[in-house]
């Protein structure tokens, strides 16, 4: 929290509707998994930090779109006003891409007083591909495209793999790569990633 709060300060309408997502009341599951995963492979906190406050950036600019009346129309978010019902629609959209810029901004921080700068390399290369179209956007789009429509099984498997495992496996796969995991271990980080992702989702929809 401190860190989103450091990050995104609440100086324009914008940043006070980003703020009014990114520091509501989420989880920071996202966030929590990648420092816990680059701690427990003995990595840099430092640069950690920067990362997870960069995959929630991501993740509420998803939630803050995905509540707009053009995908989901919801009014509501966790007991509260969604982004766009409280700000307008026009300030929703413009809220969530800032927070998009913003978490790339956020992540090419961690750059700064590092020892291992292609780690951190890797980890915006991982941050870009899975929230992109071939990631959480990817996913975003089948979503979009099958609603109202019977979904079959490989199709709700590709969506839930993206729209939500692909950024989880990005939060754990960030974590270890920081920590100089070998690639070995980082793919066996991503399939407990996407076997999360799969959970978690799953779970939600129940």
């Amino acid at each position: 929290d401190r860190a989103c709060e450091r990050y995104l300060p609440e100086e324009s309408e914008v940043c006070r509707a980003a703020r009014y997502s990114l520091l509501g009341d989420g989880k920071r599951i996202r966030a929590v998994l990648v420092l816990s995963v680059c701690e427990m492979l003995g990595g840099d906190g430092a640069a950690a930090e920067a990362f997870a406050a960069a995959v929630e950036m991501l993740h509420c600019y998803s939630l803050i779109h995905d509540d707009l009346p053009a995908i989901d129309n919801d009014e509501y978010r966790r007991g509260k006003k969604s982004t766009w019902a409280a700000f307008g629609e026009d300030m929703g959209v413009l809220a969530g891409d800032a927070l998009i810029v913003e978490a790339f901004s956020v992540a090419s921080d961690a750059f700064s007083g590092t020892e291992h700068p292609y780690r951190v390399g890797q980890a915006v290369r991982i941050l870009a591909e899975k929230t992109g179209i071939y990631g959480m956007i990817g996913g975003q789009v089948v979503d979009v495209e099958l609603t109202n429509q019977p979904v079959p099984a490989d199709k709700l498997d590709f969506i839930y793999r993206l729209k939500t495992g692909a950024l989880l496996e990005a939060s754990m796969l960030i974590g270890a790569v920081l920590a100089g995991a070998e690639e070995e271990d980082c793919g066996k980080i991503s399939r407990i990633a996407l076997n999360v992702g799969l959970a978690f989702q799953i779970q939600d929809d129940i």
